[in-house]
């Protein structure tokens, strides 16, 4: 009975060292999967993404512009101040595409220029979290 009672012992010990050796594996495996990749997942870039309504404006040269963006966030508090700050990033974007002219929209790479100057404008004002990237998701000129 003293033999039985000990095996039974060992039993539920090396169960209990396997379980922690399990989850400790499984742990560390889904930390390095998310920090090797370092990008954020969809899921996580909807979440934290602020849609610009489509904006009308002219440019340097008289022609105009219609253009929205989505625009990706740090954090759910960077989003929400990002929202309550909707018309300072209305006036940023205005004030950078009332110094272009329509030219300017016909070399390579303008548009990335200006999402990267964009970016770096607002990123200049925000107090909780920044900006990651902003995404064109509309363009006409006319």
């Amino acid at each position: 009975m003293f033999k039985n009672k000990l095996v039974n012992i060992m039993i539920v010990l090396l169960l209990a060292i396997a379980l922690i050796g399990t989850v400790t594996v499984i742990i560390i495996h889904k930390v390095n999967v998310k920090a090797s990749n370092g990008e954020p997942s969809i899921d996580e870039i909807i979440k934290y993404s602020v849609n610009v309504p489509e904006i009308t404006t002219n440019l340097k040269n008289g022609d105009f512009i219609k253009i929205s963006y989505t625009i990706q966030t740090s954090s759910k508090d960077a989003k929400t101040e990002l929202e309550k700050r909707d018309f300072q990033v209305k006036n940023e974007i205005i004030q950078q595409l009332a110094q272009m002219d329509s030219e300017q929209f016909k070399q390579k790479d303008s548009i990335s220029l200006l999402e990267k100057t964009i970016k770096d404008k607002l990123n200049g004002i925000m107090q909780d979290g920044k900006v990651e990237k902003v995404y064109t998701t509309s363009f006409i000129l006319q």
